[in-house]
């Protein structure tokens, strides 16, 4: 095997693209309250840009709440701040450290922007998948053209790349299945 090509790693960045886009697929809200919504909220703390579960505790004490528990008093008004700026949709009701999060009731329309902005993040996911594709098939026909490969191994390397590409693009898809009926179930 050619010491520039190597199919574990082609592997290891596609399932990358899965992995990030399964995150952002989290954050996008269904009718229901999951911690995970919160997760693209970023809070200015201490001179500096921190994710949420940094500086507070996100819990969902029921279906349609979330509850965020601030550890520090002093960066409750920016946690607040932060949620509200998100763009997220959310109007947090501040009790002290903590901030109680109502999910509001999801319209059709609503559903419908959410289902784009999935098939976005899905496309993005199989545009980054097809990237590695093509480096690794770069890296192939060079490794070929440079003789530390024979026509036959990069042909056979190549049929591999493509299996991980369509593995990958299958897990694409059926992530968004998921989230489109997660999204449309009321």
């Amino acid at each position: 095997m050619s010491g520039s090509f190597d199919l574990d790693d082609i592997k290891r960045r596609m399932n990358g693209a899965v992995t990030s886009l399964k995150g952002d697929l989290a954050g996008l809200r269904t009718g229901r309250a999951s911690a995970n919504l919160l997760d693209p909220v970023v809070v200015s703390a201490y001179g500096a840009e921190m994710p949420l579960n940094q500086v507070a505790t996100v819990s969902v004490p029921e279906s349609r709440m979330l509850n965020v528990q601030v550890w520090d008093r002093s960066m409750v008004g920016a946690v607040e701040k932060a949620i509200r700026e998100a763009n997220l949709g959310l109007n947090p009701i501040t009790e002290g450290q903590l901030l109680r999060i109502p999910l509001p009731e999801l319209n059709a329309e609503r559903r419908k922007e959410l289902v784009k902005v999935a098939h976005k993040y899905a496309e993005s996911a199989r545009v980054a998948v097809r990237h590695v594709r093509r480096d690794g098939l770069d890296t192939l026909k060079k490794s070929e053209k440079d003789g530390d490969i024979s026509e036959d191994d990069q042909v056979r390397f190549a049929d591999q790349v493509q299996k991980a590409t369509d593995a990958a693009i299958v897990e694409v898809d059926q992530a968004l299945v998921a989230k489109e009926k997660d999204i449309l179930q009321v």
